[in-house]
């Protein structure tokens, strides 16, 4: 089992639909300052059921969503999925890829999903 992919959309600073993609081995996350590398790390601690703000550098939830720019407005939704490689089966589901996803709308309703189909926390 391995991280395959994250993808986020609407969460902090990743207004656009974003993929990141990786092969097994180690990977880095490098830039320079303000290119949103903290939220990449928030982006994995969130999807995994994180619920503390302070942890995730947030005052209330909505602190997630895409506030807007000079040239995007603000998002109705923070979207975080994270795929993983599970040919092994380490995780004891009969898929051999597993999605997890977590949604939160601007309206405070949130969900949780695993190979989009709804579950609990």
């Amino acid at each position: 089992m391995y991280l395959k992919r994250l993808q986020l959309q609407g969460f902090k600073s990743f207004a656009h639909k974003t993929t990141l993609d990786f092969d097994p081995g180690m990977t880095a996350v490098v830039g320079p300052n303000g290119s949103g590398k903290s939220n990449v790390a928030d982006s994995l601690r969130w999807v995994m059921g994180e619920q503390s703000l302070k942890l995730l550098r947030g005052k209330k939830s909505e602190d997630v969503i895409f506030a807007g720019s000079d040239k995007k407005s603000k998002l109705s939704l923070a979207e975080v999925s994270l795929t993983f490689d599970n040919k092994d089966h380490k995780i004891p589901v009969e898929y051999s890829e597993v999605v997890i996803t977590r949604r939160l709308f601007r309206n405070g309703d949130s969900e949780y999903l695993m190979n989009n189909q709804r579950v609990r926390l």
